[in-house]
């Protein structure tokens, strides 16, 4: 019997039959037995119209591909089969999935039926074990030599745009956020179903320079020479075969000669009361590779470091030392032709290691390629669409929708690190009101526990005597309040004993006897939330302590879970278990942020049914989305390179299907000189925190935060007026824009779009904007773009062609397809409006709910035809789920000139029967500043039926 008989008797059999090197129909798809290969069955599981799942094993048993953390969808869709020419093919309405028999490679075509992503050959299955269970490091490459946009695998401290060409560790970090979800200029998404440590692009691991290709001499020795300076003092000269300071294990290695107290350990004076010894290491070194191409480094570093390259400085870069990480450069590279590295670096007790990979084939240098190190099958979904919006909705279909937030969350959120007592975070909020700037959310930090109960979520009652009344006044004030939760543990309180006692700790942690920076310090671990029981407990033990108490939102610090600082990532994944699931930390690395915040998100459901949560959380996951979390970058530092690195990690975490992010505006870590208030240094400080400021105001989440000097307007700006009006007038502007901004962000939630938009989800056609890293759309109708150098007073901004452009501060039109020069003045940035706009403002306000009913001002942006749904609701309740919002359709005719405010659809409770709307309208005509004052000229009293308004 030929396949093509054989396979027609099994699709017409009501059971699964499977036969040897053929093919076998399962419930929504098939699985092959390829001829060859090294996987030894191949699944390929339809998900809806355009979306497919792809398992690989190296064995019989598809069982062994773990149940997924991130994915909730079933399997659905019933694909029309068919076979010839040596394929299988699964064809649904919107995508096609082909699996060649010979070795099971996939590809898959969209709803064109053009091929949009291909595997390539099947890398072997590695064997690894890891605490005793046999693993596999897994390997799967894409679409060899293409040329495609590639965006989202979560957020990453780079500047790395387009990752076509690149590569990325997918690890969760204090401010690195692995979401191993990417998608593509050719409108489809890979999701790669892993949860452990994982990378895309070269499969093989980073390795320190001197002990991988590179060959490292100098002084006519192997190795680096190393030499270490006390003050001006050259203590210890030595030859080095690497540089390798990165955790605390290394710090063994260092030179007992060239030992001494440090800033970072004494706090500036030594155990004598004398000022302490700087410290400085300079490695120099000629390295040579063997191979001719671009060479790819990666500096692990924190404080003060550069680095040259044949005299030449391509790095220049300062982190705080508790949280290092990594800075990219690339080199070019003749095989046997030396170069000469020079590497300064100021330790003050800090931490360093240079690695580095080497060139890849073009072809594979520009692949889409992911690896993982602990895995039972090669696991994955593609997702189609029509657009890189309908890609994120595909992923979102597959791993949940984006939750929606509070109205209040899109208000000023103002923190400190922190508030050391009730009465001065109150005194923020008064301050605040009694001078008119808006505020809806001040946050408590951590530590209002007493020192040595970590995790008891109990209040100091000498600096926080009654934290119910604190609440309440906050909300009297007509404000919010959020407060810091940690996963984290002293075991000495009744919460850790209580789980300990279940064996919901883990334990790692404390048997290395390791103990955290606080006071003499203490030990600490964190709870092991893969077990649902512990989960329970966690948020019981919350609910009691703290959500009783009235609060409103959850910062989640150290989700990662950051165990403890400075260990590498082998120790962490050891110390991440056992878990209840079975599986070893490594094979879960990067998905407790997940599974930890829906515990805390189903908790807050239950506790409060007709509240919408808000949970703050340093890292994330695939389906964070969908856990009532907005994501912040973490521990960044007050530097404009890092405000720079800000805007291209928002645009692809945003990317990455997880709508509402942050940062810390002006950073959280400061160098001396800032926090010192080194009048040299006093200018530059002021101008990074405002300019960071205007950023933060067209971000989807406004927060400033951080460590000393105190951050709040009126701290940060008292002496200087001009900063303090621009701070002033940039918050006012981000509630005139509330109506325009919490459309965008229901949106997000019930339409599954997006706040922070990559230049490539709206301009796609354009090349020029692929690689743009430093602007981005806000919603539909902003092009923003930040300032992030000190003293410009102008920057280039390209302006994306297939559309007409105003500059919102003055009016004047510009048409799309160059760049231009726009001014910068100090007190404001860049910001330009897309024609066909329509965007509406309302009335000046200090919290986002002081008039529901206020009168609204529509800006059209003429020019071409324009549309915005504008939305409504209670902003607080869930009625909204079922249906409680309302919707006008403002729809603007560019040729006839009109535009119609359409018939209102819904309602909710509490909803205004009336609204008083006016027009403004803008066009190349006539250059005019946006004007948020009503127009008499052009107003109704809208009471839900439709009208038109003219030009």
């Amino acid at each position: 019997m030929t396949r093509t008989l054989l396979l027609a008797a099994l699709f017409a059999s009501s059971s699964s039959i499977a036969f040897a090197s053929d093919v076998t129909k399962v419930t929504h798809g098939v699985v092959v037995t390829p001829d060859s290969g090294t996987a030894k069955r191949v699944r390929v599981l339809a998900y809806g119209d355009d979306s497919f799942r792809v398992t690989a094993v190296p064995g019989t048993d598809l069982a062994a591909a773990p149940e997924s953390l991130m994915v909730i969808a079933e399997a659905s869709g019933d694909p029309a089969i068919s076979e010839g020419g040596g394929f299988v093919t699964l064809k649904l309405p919107k995508a096609t999935a082909r699996i060649r028999l010979s070795d099971g490679r996939v590809t898959f075509l969209d709803a064109s039926g053009r091929e949009v992503l291909a595997e390539e050959a099947r890398a072997a299955f590695q064997p690894v074990t890891v605490e005793n269970q046999s693993f596999a490091i897994v390997s799967q490459q894409f679409n060899r030599g293409t040329d495609e946009g590639l965006y989202g695998l979560g957020q990453h401290q780079n500047r790395q745009m387009d990752y076509n060409g690149e590569d990325v560790e997918l690890a969760q970090h204090n401010i690195d956020i692995a979401i191993p979800f990417l998608v593509s200029t050719k409108n489809y998404g890979l999701l790669w179903d892993n949860n452990g440590i994982s990378r895309f692009g070269n499969p093989t691991p980073y390795g320190l320079v001197g002990a991988d290709s590179l060959k490292v001499a100098s002084n006519g020795k192997p190795g680096w020479t190393a030499q270490y300076y006390l003050g001006d003092r050259l203590a210890v000269t030595r030859q080095e075969a690497v540089i390798d300071y990165r955790y605390i294990k290394d710090q063994a290695k260092w030179p007992a000669a060239a030992k001494a107290d440090t800033v970072a350990a004494t706090g500036g004076q030594n155990t004598a009361g004398n000022a302490v010894q700087k410290q400085r290491v300079v490695w120099t070194g000629s390295v040579t590779p063997d191979k001719t191409g671009t060479h790819k480094f990666k500096l692990y570093s924190s404080s003060y470091v550069k680095v040259f390259a044949d005299g030449k400085q391509v790095l220049n870069r300062w982190r705080q030392n508790w949280n290092p990480w990594f800075h990219n450069f690339d080199l070019p590279m003749t095989a046997g032709k030396p170069v000469d590295i020079r590497i300064e670096w100021e330790p003050n007790a800090g931490y360093i290691g240079l690695l580095h990979n080497d060139p890849l084939p073009q072809a594979d240098r520009h692949s889409v390629w992911m690896t993982s190190d602990v895995a039972r099958a090669i696991d994955y979904y593609y997702i189609g669409g029509s657009d890189l919006d309908d890609v994120i909705a595909g992923y979102r279909d597959l791993t949940g929708a984006s939750s929606m937030m509070p109205q209040w969350a899109y208000g000023f959120w103002q923190s400190r690190q922190r508030y050391t007592t009730q009465e001065e975070l109150l005194g923020v909020v008064r301050e605040y009101r009694k001078r008119r700037l808006p505020i809806d959310n001040i946050v408590q930090d951590w530590f209002y526990w007493p020192e040595d109960q970590w995790g008891s979520h109990a209040f100091d009652p000498e600096r926080f005597p009654d934290p119910v009344g604190m609440v309440d006044e906050v909300h009297a004030l007509d404000a919010r309040i959020m407060i810091s939760v940690w996963p984290k543990f002293y075991p000495n309180t009744k919460n850790a004993q209580e789980l300990r006692a279940k064996g919901l700790l883990y334990e790692g942690n404390l048997t290395a006897g390791e103990k955290d920076w606080v006071g003499k310090g203490y030990p600490n671990t964190i709870y092991d939330s893969y077990s649902p029981e512990a989960r329970a407990i966690y948020y019981r033990q919350m609910r009691e302590q703290l959500v009783d108490k009235g609060f409103d939102a959850w910062w989640m610090d150290a989700t990662e879970p950051d165990i403890h600082s400075n260990l590498s990532l082998d120790q962490r994944a050891e110390r991440m278990g056992p878990t209840a699931i079975g599986l070893p930390g490594a094979a879960l690395f990067n998905s407790y942020p997940l599974v930890h915040g829906e515990g805390v998100a189903q908790g807050l459901r239950e506790t409060k049914p007709d509240v919408r949560p808000f949970i703050l959380t340093r890292a994330g996951f695939a389906g964070t989305q969908r856990t009532s979390s907005a994501l912040w970058s973490g521990d960044i530092v007050s530097r404009w390179d890092d405000l720079r690195d800000q805007i291209s990690a928002g645009i692809n975490v945003s990317l990455s299907g997880v709508p509402n992010w942050t940062h810390d505006i002006g950073g959280f870590a400061l160098e001396d000189r800032y926090t010192n208030q080194e009048p040299e240094h006093l200018a530059e400080w002021r101008e990074l925190n405002l300019r960071w400021f205007q950023f933060g105001a067209f971000s989807p989440l406004f927060r400033s935060h951080g460590e000393t000097p105190k951050r709040e307007i009126y701290e940060i700006a008292a002496d200087d007026p001009a900063m303090y009006a621009a701070m002033a007038d940039y918050s006012k502007l981000r509630y005139r824009l509330m109506p325009y901004i919490y459309t965008v962000a229901a949106d997000s939630a019930l339409r599954d779009g997006t706040i922070m938009r990559g230049l490539v989800m709206d301009f796609p056609q354009d090349r020029k904007v692929w690689d743009i890293d430093d602007q981005y759309m806000f919603g539909p109708s902003l092009l923003v773009a930040p300032v992030t150098e000190f003293k410009a007073r102008s920057r280039s901004v390209y302006l994306p062609t297939d559309s007409g452009w105003y500059d919102f501060a003055t009016g004047a039109y510009y048409t799309g397809g160059s760049s231009i020069t726009a001014p910068a003045p100090y007190e404001r940035m860049p910001l330009f409006v897309r024609a066909g706009s329509i965007i509406p403002t309302g009335p000046e306000i200090q919290h986002v709910r002081e008039q529901p009913d206020g009168p609204i001002v529509l800006h059209v942006y003429t020019g071409a035809d324009g549309r915005f749904d504008w939305y409504e609701d209670d902003g607080t309740s869930m009625q909204y789920a079922s249906g409680g919002f309302t919707r006008v359709p403002l729809v603007w005719d560019d040729k006839a000139g009109i535009l119609t405010i359409g018939d209102r659809v819904g309602s909710y409770e509490g909803m205004p029967a009336e609204r008083a709307i006016s027009v403004r309208f803008y066009g190349r005509d006539k250059a005019v500043a946006a004007d948020f004052s009503e127009n008499g000229a052009k107003q109704v009293v809208y009471d839900g039926k439709a009208v038109t308004i003219t030009r």
